[in-house]
């Protein structure tokens, strides 16, 4: 059975939406996921837009600016649920880890 669309999202996808809490261009994405990281999740031009568009489609975004070439966009409430998703979603594979490991675990 085939999973549906943005059920589990790539880490660029969470980063991308994380960014848009705030208003942001897309070339302020592009510079917030490597210093949200610490350099451990970059995303490419090529990504980041059909990212953008796809979101826009599944009304997890708004454009929120047009400036020419330079769009602005923002979370909606659907965009925030797809967060909240992910990550409670996140935090059961931490606790699955912890209750195998246990908490002592060293990594």
């Amino acid at each position: 059975m085939p999973r549906t669309k943005f059920q589990t999202l790539t880490e660029q996808m969470f980063y991308i939406l994380l960014c848009l809490r705030q208003e942001c261009y897309g070339m302020d994405i592009m510079d917030k996921v490597p210093a949200m990281t610490l350099g451990r999740v970059h995303v490419g031009s090529g990504t980041l837009y059909n990212l953008l568009e796809q979101f826009l489609e599944e009304g997890m975004i708004r454009e929120t600016k047009v400036e020419g070439r330079r769009r602005s966009y923002i979370l909606t409430q659907k965009g925030r649920e797809t967060l909240d998703s992910e990550y409670r979603r996140l935090c059961a594979r931490v606790d699955d880890y912890r209750s195998i490991f246990g908490e002592e675990e060293e990594i």
